[in-house]
């Protein structure tokens, strides 16, 4: 039998044992030789200050004592590279198998999600990438494009309805209805499933509450979030949050296979040309669950290459939280924008309603100088998703793009980072940097657009100028989904509708350290809202 003393020294080894192999290590890190603030706590360090997305003076303060790259502390004390650097940051993204994202993130999302895209590391991301890709080329997203046409009419007729209803002008949180709407357009574009968001009488079905309940807005920041987050096995304990993620899970699981095995069946049924595999042109479905699986049965393609059942079904809830919330959050910040630069709504307007088709082309929609303008400034100015973390695998030197001083005074010419070493990539101080915009970089200014200053070249992206859609082997591979998504909605609602908004401008504020989803400061207990008074537009 073992001894007291020997079960008090085994958990004190196990440890002490793990404190050394994987902590201690991460201490003795280079980038302690850099410059950066101070941290008001031994334990948050500096993670509450990065964290809060209000604090983007403070961040532009940091930048102008320490520059473009410095050290800021993570939980624990724990040294993390931010840079704005666009040498650095183009290096690290275009390297993303050797920089990770955080573990502890990974394992939350698998949770709900299983082998996604958006979790994946390494070979199996690459085998994930090459089976998706043909889903989401320039010619797959103008066949989905009727889709956001009709889903876009669809809102505007649920508006008109509630402005008529109300007198002539309404005020609606227009959160609801963009989510619902950009939701609808993943339920239909992605696999061909009818959720019933825009249902006028507010009826939905299972699956549409299932994910709902599954993605639901996480509770406020604490450490015992912190702590369930990052180990998984408390799930024994679990929470009622976590209960019900787990009853909507089954739900999902179980509609997803059934759309897996229908997608399935009408491959083989329609194939007539082959006898084993598909044929790359047997099918004529045209949604992103049918063009995966189409080309994952491809008979041209090994079989080592083929995404398995588990990893396919992995995708669905993947389209329906990648493709409807950032473009929802996105469309949401735009409408507000617009409200508080009246000559940018009224402007904007005058150059859609010069369209004559309230169901323009992919090519119109493309042809419109100052609808690009306004979309590439919203997703400058109010990026969807704020930050992004990585995770270095290995040593390695990083590149600048000009010198800077250490804390020591001492001109360096690179940044050296060990295994281990968090790297902060801040999407949104990326896109509003002062040194590559100008002073009025945090203001929403569209025209800017229109003559972009030579230096923002330097930024990496998957569309122009902005790294809201992120970069290299793990950018967003639906950025063309979303581009077209948003300028439809965009092009549909402000040829109808004027918006203003009913809140004081201080009060409406980002929340949430990932998806900057809007709130009121005063209302906080209401959560995510942005209340507008909606009327239509009367064309003189």
């Amino acid at each position: 039998m073992l001894s007291v003393t020997t079960l008090l020294i085994l958990p004190v080894g196990v440890v002490s044992w793990l404190s050394i192999r994987f902590v201690f290590p991460l201490y003795r890190s280079p980038l302690w030789s850099l410059r950066g603030p101070a941290a008001p706590s031994w334990f948050y360090g500096n993670f509450k200050q990065i964290s809060n997305v209000r604090n983007a003076l403070q961040i532009q303060e940091w930048v102008a004592s320490y520059g473009s790259s410095f050290l800021v502390h993570w939980l624990g004390m724990m040294p993390c590279l931010w840079t704005i650097d666009p040498t650095t940051i183009a290096y690290v993204m275009a390297q993303a198998y050797s920089y990770e994202k955080p573990m502890e993130g990974r394992m939350q999302l698998a949770r709900v999600m299983g082998k996604s895209i958006l979790i994946t590391e390494g070979e199996l991301h690459r085998k994930q990438r090459r089976a998706m890709n043909p889903a989401f080329g320039v010619a797959q997203i103008r066949n989905l494009h009727d889709v956001f046409i009709d889903k876009a009419a669809d809102l505007r007729e649920l508006w008109k309805s509630q402005i008529l209803e109300e007198g002539g002008r309404a005020r609606m949180n227009i959160v609801d209805g963009l989510s619902s709407a950009t939701l609808e357009v993943i339920g239909v574009a992605g696999f061909n499933y009818q959720l019933g968001s825009l249902s006028a009488a507010g009826e939905t079905n299972e699956l549409n509450q299932a994910f709902r309940t599954i993605f639901a807005k996480p509770p406020k920041f604490s450490l015992l979030r912190v702590v369930m987050e990052l180990f998984p096995i408390l799930d024994v304990f679990p929470s009622e949050r976590v209960k019900n993620i787990k009853e909507a899970k089954k739900i999902t699981d179980r509609i997803s296979m059934e759309l897996l095995e229908e997608r399935k069946a009408a491959m083989r049924t329609e194939t007539t040309t082959v006898t084993e595999g598909v044929e790359s042109k047997a099918v004529a479905g045209r949604d992103l669950l049918t063009l995966l699986v189409k080309s994952n049965m491809a008979s041209d393609i090994p079989d080592s290459q083929r995404l398995s059942d588990e990893e396919v079904l992995a995708q669905i809830p993947t389209f329906l939280v990648a493709g409807h919330e950032t473009s929802s959050t996105a469309l949401t910040w735009c409408l507000f924008a617009l409200t508080q630069a009246p000559h940018v709504q009224n402007k904007l307007r005058r150059e859609l309603l010069a369209v004559s088709s309230d169901n323009p082309s992919l090519e119109e929609l493309a042809s419109l100088p100052y609808l690009d303008a306004v979309i590439h400034e919203t997703l400058r100015v109010y990026a969807p998703l704020a930050t992004t973390l990585r995770v270095a695998s290995h040593d390695d030197v990083l590149p600048v793009s000009k010198p800077f001083k250490d804390k020591y005074g001492k001109l360096q010419h690179e940044i050296r980072i060990a295994k281990g070493n968090r790297i902060i990539v801040p999407i949104m101080g990326m896109n509003q940097s002062q040194a590559l915009w100008g002073d009025d970089a945090l203001e929403f200014k569209p025209e800017r657009w229109l003559d972009p200053p030579a230096g923002v070249d330097a930024i990496p992206g998957m569309w122009g100028n902005v790294l809201s859609f992120g970069y290299g082997p793990r950018g967003c591979i639906g950025y063309r989904f979303a581009i077209d998504e948003m300028k439809t909605f965009l092009y549909t609602l402000m040829r109808t509708f004027e918006f203003e908004l009913d809140a004081s401008p201080g009060d409406v504020a980002r929340t949430g350290t990932l998806l900057q989803r809007p709130t009121l400061l005063s209302q906080p207990d209401k959560g995510t809202q942005m209340p507008l008074l909606v009327k239509e537009h009367v064309v003189a």
